[in-house]
Parts: structure tokens; sequence; C-alpha cells
């Protein structure tokens, strides 16, 4: 066990708090302490300077690596994304072939209800009805499956 001072690694303490850790913890937070001053050091160094109008260092210049944290969050979010994706996909078999083809036309192919609606001949108030409709059948699918929240 390695006793620490959190104010060195956490610099917004105000007074020493020393705390007692196992060496595992005590090393990640030693080796975060280093990666963070050679990152300091690097920008320091290289003269990494925001030319926008904000004055300011830019960060995404020297390729920041993430945390381990900020890495989980990123396959969570990526994870949940598939899981919309194929709950997306299981709902679309409920939609007419018609709604689904303009829905795909709105959101994926990103046209306009005035070019959807000129590619098939129909009004714009048509094609914009067809894809408010699906959307709304979406809604209730994922609302009733439990994949979606209920609005008030």
């Amino acid at each position: 066990m390695a006793i620490i001072n959190l104010r060195r690694y956490y610099p917004h303490y105000p007074k020493d708090k020393f705390l007692e850790v196992p060496d595992e913890v005590a090393d990640a937070l030693e080796e975060g302490r280093r990666m963070e001053h050679r990152q300091d050091n690097r920008q320091s160094y290289y003269h990494v300077y925001s030319m926008d109008c904000t004055p300011a260092i830019e960060n995404h210049a020297m390729f920041l690596v993430l945390s381990p944290e900020e890495l989980l969050i990123q396959d969570e979010d990526e994870a949940a994304a598939e899981l919309v994706l194929a709950n997306l996909a299981a709902a679309m078999t409920l939609l007419s072939p018609t709604q689904a083809r303009r829905l795909h036309a709105r959101y994926a192919l990103k046209k306009k209800f005035r070019e959807i609606a000129a590619d098939e001949g129909i009004s714009d108030s048509c094609a914009a009805a067809s894809v408010t409709g699906a959307i709304t059948k979406l809604q209730k699918f994922f609302i009733k499956n439990g994949w979606m929240p209920k609005e008030a």
C-alpha cells in the first residue's frame, strides 16, 4: 500500500490530503501525471497555439490519447448505436414499402420532401405526411418494446 498526496494529482485541492491506496492505483496515478506533464512539455516545445479568434492552445493538434474512462464511454455509445440500428431494422419491417422508401430517401439520402415528391410524382404534402406517418409508427413500436421512453 502506498501513501499518496491527492493535491499532487488534483490541483483543485486547497490543502494536502494524504491517502493510502494500493500500489497499482498509485502507479496508475503517477503514470497519468507523467503523461500529462509530457503533453504540456510537447505543447510548450512545439508552440501549438490557436490561429482562431480565441487565444488558446489547440488540444486536438497534439493528438491527445483518450483516457480509459473515455474509451469505455465510447465503446458503450457504439454498442448503444448498434443496438438502435438493429432495433430500427426490425421496426422497418412494420412499414409499408412506400413509407420505408420515402423514409430512407428523407433521412439516409438527405432528400427534401420536394425532391421525394418530384421523384415519385406526388405532392410535397403527401411525401411529408407519409414520412411523418412512418416516424409515428416507428415511435409507437419503439415505445411498445421499451426501446424508447414514452413522452408525456
